[in-house]
């Protein structure tokens, strides 16, 4: 089976042969050192089509190779979007450790002004497209349904596509996302017979792991019809239906009383237009005595999304600064209980993914076109590296209603005893 590019186009490189046997020209260099200008200059050797470079001061960990003029002018017309569609129909090639190479680049463009590779040609930053309640379902469904066939190739067994959490160095994925699962239950202090509302449900995993683990009923909010379908059947295989029910529905229209809210890799979604509107949601569902716990990518500053991630990959993302965040919590005058970053686990958590991708490479070829599995690659790995170069967050917040006394005075509960786990990539 065959699926179209992101953006609907088939051609994979340049049909103009002789533009790429031209020499590059004085403009084509400088165009180059524009672009590197604009990258912070990274550690990266960059190279046009026929063979000239443009190297680094000191050592280089890879090479970024434009194939044709013409791509060299879409990067500088659109940075991101540029670059990223380039790469996807293999006008750019990048040579060496992928994930080490777009690592070098981030880190550099953080240091510098990321703002800077955003700008289009009129000097305009991106902007997310608005997650209305139809727009929601839209964007989800080209993000979430593309098939659950092509996620199971490397996803976890247990389809947890959410960052994991390494107790321990060597653990697996698998063992990784099942201690994150029990890490959300612990600081939301989860105890038999309490009642569960979960916004954003992905294929139903945590849901089933909050009723099968620690004996509570879960209520499971996602508007992906195939991701509700699945957990649906799954909870029928591990008999649990009588105490986990999904529900194909928007977060906007959660009602009744929950002991606990939860809400893991959906934040992301929703949009700072709309996070008045959850945090009225939250207060309206959650009991006074309950602890909530919002799980999102984020960002140190407010910053706009990746052109190219939003349009491509994952139609309106955005993921919000700490500050930005607190347009949930503030207006229902919830107290923020606990604040925990785990970048670097979801770092690992992509490499992981991205080497299960790579390994299944010839299966991909089968159900998809080669300019859809680059996208993917490249998708998966910018993102390892964003995490990895501190631009891109991984916060867990927790909080309750301000009167809520029933809280731990410690943290002993969320952690086993052992050494200070320190993870060099």
């Amino acid at each position: 089976m065959s699926t179209p590019t992101p953006d609907g186009r088939a051609e994979a490189l340049p049909s103009n042969a002789s533009e790429r046997r031209a020499s590059a020209g004085p403009v084509d260099r400088w165009l180059l050192k524009r672009i590197v200008a604009a990258l912070g200059r990274p550690p990266v050797t960059f190279a046009l089509w026929d063979g000239s470079t443009l190297a680094p001061e000191g050592e280089s960990v890879g090479k970024i190779t434009f194939k044709d003029r013409a791509t060299l002018y879409r990067v500088i017309a659109s940075p991101e979007i540029g670059f990223g569609d380039a790469f996807s129909e293999g006008r750019v090639e990048i040579s060496g450790d992928f994930v080490q190479v777009l690592y070098k680049g981030f880190a550099a463009l953080d240091a510098a002004d990321p703002n800077k590779f955003k700008r289009n040609l009129f000097g305009r930053l991106p902007r997310p497209r608005r997650n209305t309640l139809n727009g929601s379902r839209k964007h989800i469904h080209e993000h979430y349904d593309l098939g659950n066939d092509f996620y199971r190739l490397w996803l976890d067994k247990h389809m947890v596509y959410t960052c994991a959490y390494y107790e321990t160095l060597d653990a697996t994925l698998e063992e990784a996302q099942t201690a994150k699962m029990h890490h959300v239950c612990r600081k939301v202090m989860l105890k038999p017979g309490m009642t569960v509302v979960e916004a954003g449900c992905g294929w139903g995993s945590l849901a089933m792991h909050m009723a099968k683990h620690y004996g509570v009923k879960v209520k499971a909010f996602n508007i992906s019809h195939e991701q509700i379908a699945y957990a649906r059947e799954q909870a029928c295989a591990s008999g649990l239906e009588d105490r986990v029910e999904f529900v194909e529905d928007d977060y906007r229209n959660i009602s009744g009383k929950f002991d606990a809210f939860v809400s893991v890799g959906m934040l992301e979604h929703v949009g700072p237009d709309n996070y008045g509107e959850l945090g009225a949601v939250v207060a309206r569902v959650l009991n006074k005595e309950g602890l909530g716990i919002i799980h999102s990518v984020g960002r140190n500053r407010r910053s706009p999304p990746n052109a190219w991630l939003e349009r491509r990959i994952f139609p309106g993302s955005y993921p919000p600064s700490l500050r930005e965040m607190m347009q949930i919590f503030e207006p229902y005058n919830f107290s923020i209980m606990d604040v925990e970053n785990l970048r670097l686990h979801y770092a690992r958590t992509l490499m992981a993914w991205l080497h299960r991708f790579d390994n299944k490479i010839d299966c991909l070829r089968k159900m998809y076109d080669e300019p859809f599995i680059r996208a993917w690659r490249l998708y998966l790995g910018g993102c390892a590296a964003a995490f990895l170069s501190n631009s891109t967050q991984l916060f867990q917040v927790v909080f309750s209603f301000p009167a809520n006394n029933s809280i731990p005075l410690t943290r002993q509960h969320l952690y086993r005893q052992g050494d200070t786990l320190v993870w060099r990539f």
